[in-house]
């Protein structure tokens, strides 16, 4: 078996029928190749939900931009980070987890934002936990186009006790598909996050830069705010409130140094608006609160964040109330 790419050392191979790259030992660093010609192209990091995608997305981008928490199926939108080293532009798409269960409009939305990036991008990043492989993670795994370099990614590879149970690990995955690269890694070490860099670098195809240099999405702020309200909510109410919630911006203005934002959370019960309001309105202070700093660092701009609750029984299994809610 030819040896993973991992965090302690240097790259030390591929799969053997992976598409063709510059071998190591005549790559040098990104940054060290600044007069090189300019690649650009774009890569999807898929995988069943609560894997550490978003977590990926903000660390390749050096800022956050996708929302994180413990509650699965977190990231609902298709979100794009950039991120330019050296000669090379990185185009991240972070999907939503693939949804097992197909059962409302809204888990056949997400599933359709998955297959859709799948079907543009150059590159794939598969993320799984380092050490796992569940039958969530062979039904995304099924959903790889052919043709395209897939890269498996072994997430929280801190969080395994015995790292000697990986060379064993890594040996089924190679068998379960023809990865282009095996990296065991943490997204939460920035060692491992710029050695990602070096490996995916040279399957993006040769071309002009899309996006500015210093560019890191191309989403609005507007879309960032409902993101990061989102992100309170579920981190705050926990497993209390189910996952049909979501945020609606219903005001986004600019006054110079300030941002005027007025949010509507969209809960599917009554009982639920009781737990997002709290005893006393206490929670939704304290999420309307959270938001706001982290509103403000992302922005760098005062904001005076307003937050109300509304039910829209049914919401999500409504393809028009999906639709104003900005789901693609």
């Amino acid at each position: 078996m030819n040896s993973p790419r991992n965090a302690s050392g240097p790259a030390a191979g591929k799969h053997a029928g992976s598409p063709s790259r510059p071998e190591p030992d005549s790559r040098r660093p990104l940054e060290a190749e600044s007069a090189a010609a300019q690649r650009c192209g774009l890569v999807a990091i898929v995988g069943r939900p609560n894997v550490g995608k978003s977590t990926l997305l903000n660390a390749l981008v050096g800022q956050k931009i996708s929302i994180t928490s413990r509650k699965a199926q977190t990231t609902r939108h298709r979100i794009t980070g950039i991120r330019t080293v050296g000669p090379a532009q990185f185009v991240f798409v972070d999907t939503p987890g693939f949804q097992m269960k197909h059962g409302t409009a809204l888990h056949r939305t997400l599933n359709r934002t998955v297959l859709s990036s799948l079907s543009e991008v150059d590159v794939v990043l598969f993320v799984v936990e380092a050490g796992r492989f569940g039958l969530d993670d062979a039904k995304v795994l099924a959903l790889l186009p052919p043709g395209k370099p897939a890269l498996l990614i072994a997430n929280k590879l801190d969080a395994v006790q015995r790292r000697n149970d990986m060379l064993p690990w890594l040996k089924s995955m190679q068998e379960r598909h023809a990865f282009a690269e095996f990296v065991p890694m943490s997204a939460r070490k920035e060692a491992d996050v710029q050695r990602l860099f070096d490996i995916v670098a040279p399957y993006l195809p040769a071309g002009p830069w899309l996006h500015e240099e210093d560019a890191l999405t191309d989403r609005s702020e507007r879309f960032l705010a409902g993101e990061l309200i989102r992100e309170k909510l579920f981190r705050l109410t926990g497993d209390e409130l189910p996952y049909s919630c979501t945020v609606q911006i219903d005001k986004f203005e600019e006054e110079g140094n300030l941002r005027r934002i007025a949010a509507t959370i969209i809960v599917e019960r009554d009982a639920h608006k009781g737990m997002v309001v709290g005893a006393g309105g206490e929670r939704l202070k304290r999420i309307g609160s959270e938001a706001r700093q982290e509103l403000e660092q992302l922005l760098g701009a005062k904001v005076f964040l307003e937050l109300w609750v509304k039910v829209r029984s049914g919401w999500a299994d409504d393809e028009a109330h999906l639709r104003s809610f900005g789901y693609e």
